[in-house]
């Protein structure tokens, strides 16, 4: 009965997300994270804990109060009726997947290619790197590196997560990449501060940035594209970023494509990096066609690994926590 719950959660969570995308409204739940480590944040930095373990501190209050604000709401629904709890349950599943909107930021940004203003504008929802002056081939390989990155820590970590852990392990992910982008910085206030952060994400992206080579592999070899690349591409190129784990799928997706990315990239004028990611004999000029291949390489890798997902579920009531 209860692995049957679990499935139809997750089945019901996939099928809104794929529907109807990430609700927006001001009390969404990863908002409200923000809220809530912003809270918490000032609070321990006025009593002066903004060292290392004022960050600790910081990351297990925010955890803690997730995943008690769910449980005690779900609590409270459960004594009116289990319907009301297991409505519950989806709701937020539903809210932390986020699948539709990745896609669909890549798709808004290929329907306005054509129009170069207007698709900076809709890049600069994916990415934080300058944009005024990027063109077509650069706008193009920001979307596919921005889509491939996010492939780990916005679809496949969560969904696993859910999958093998239920709803306890999906809000621990997410509130754990939410205190990422909040404090998980090197810079003067954030160094110590969010370290734990920074270190708390990388460990629970590390496997999933991983095998999303071998998915991206799979899926490339369904849409006949270039699945013999993925590996080396992947193995190569994975150390290009600073982060221990997003090179891994952007690597496997350029691989995949048979294009170059990242190239020429500056933030708030300052140039970053030019090199390429990539073989030199691949494509760097990228087109619609590269986008569009690259928004089918994501939508079918996302069906896979909730295929994967589906089939590790049984495995949960075997697990030790």
């Amino acid at each position: 009965m209860e692995l049957t719950l679990h499935l139809v959660i997750i089945a019901a969570a996939v099928v809104f997300d794929a529907r109807f995308g990430d609700p927006v409204y001001r009390f969404h739940p990863v908002r409200l994270l923000g809220s809530w480590s912003l809270i918490w944040e000032r609070w321990l930095f006025a009593r002066g804990w903004s060292g290392f373990s004022g960050g600790v501190a910081h990351g297990f209050l925010v955890v803690a109060g997730a995943l008690g604000a769910w449980w005690s709401i779900r609590w409270a629904l459960g004594l009116l009726s289990p319907w009301f709890a297991l409505f519950w349950d989806v709701f937020i599943a539903y809210s932390l997947l986020c699948t539709h909107d990745l896609l669909a930021h890549g798709l808004r940004v290929l329907a306005a290619l054509d129009d170069l203003p207007r698709a900076r504008a809709q890049l600069r929802m994916l990415v934080g790197r300058d944009t005024d002056d990027l063109d077509r081939g650069a706008i193009v390989r920001a979307t596919i590196e921005s889509l491939a990155e996010n492939l780990t820590d916005g679809v496949l970590t969560p969904l696993w997560a859910l999958c093998l852990f239920g709803l306890p392990g999906l809000i621990l992910v997410k509130a754990v990449s939410t205190l990422d982008s909040m404090v998980g910085y090197q810079n003067e206030r954030y160094a110590r501060f969010g370290w734990a952060a920074a270190r708390s994400d990388d460990l629970v992206h590390w496997l999933p940035a991983r095998l999303s080579v071998p998915l991206i592999a799979a899926a490339a070899a369904i849409l006949r594209l270039h699945p013999r690349l993925v590996w080396p591409s992947a193995r190569d190129h994975h150390a290009m970023l600073p982060s221990p784990n997003s090179g891994w799928s952007e690597a496997a997706c350029a691989g995949a494509l048979r294009v170059r990315l990242v190239g020429p990239i500056r933030y708030a004028g300052r140039l970053v990096t030019e090199s390429y990611m990539g073989d030199p004999s691949w494509p760097a000029d990228l087109d619609a066609r590269h986008l569009a291949d690259a928004l089918r390489l994501i939508r079918l890798t996302a069906v896979l690994a909730l295929a994967v997902g589906l089939l590790l579920t049984p495995l949960r009531p075997l697990l030790p926590w």
